[in-house]
């Protein structure tokens, strides 16, 4: 496996998740728990991604701009969050920002699989995309089990 197709797959988990979450309503269980699965998988991710694909990718002049774009979207995403996490469950401006939410994270990934992808492909040879995905897979699922 190569560090594109490890974080595809946890690409494809936050999709699924942020899908199910702006499906529920109200301060319920379900809503508590998928709310709970995404701050926890865009933590363990954002953090593993940082390290062994962004930094790896800022050494190179071409990589410096992309890396920085897409650290500066975790924040934003991260400031979502902390919206969430301080509106309560139960109100209707909680689904609103779970929405801002979604598109902010879709945003984000659709940016980084088609553009930022190709660029990094260019920049890192074989054995890097190697050895790369399997640093991100430990301290990504460190991060998960945390």
């Amino acid at each position: 496996m190569n560090i594109f197709e490890a974080l595809r797959q946890s690409h494809e988990r936050q999709r699924e998740i942020l899908a199910q979450l702006v499906e529920t309503s109200g301060d319920t269980p379900e809503r508590k728990q998928l709310f709970k699965q995404i701050q926890v998988e865009l933590w363990a991710h954002e953090t593993a991604e940082e390290r062994h694909f962004y930094r790896p990718i800022m050494l190179d002049d071409n990589g410096i701009e992309p890396s920085r774009h897409g650290i500066a979207e975790h924040h934003e995403i991260d400031e979502i969050l902390e919206k969430l996490k301080e509106t309560e469950l139960s109100s209707p401006a909680w689904l609103v920002h779970a929405k801002e939410l979604q598109q902010k994270v879709l945003h984000h990934l659709e940016e980084e699989e088609h553009k930022f992808f190709q660029m990094a492909g260019k920049i890192l040879n074989q054995r890097e995309k190697q050895r790369l995905s399997k640093q991100y897979l430990k301290d990504y699922e460190e991060a998960l089990a945390q």
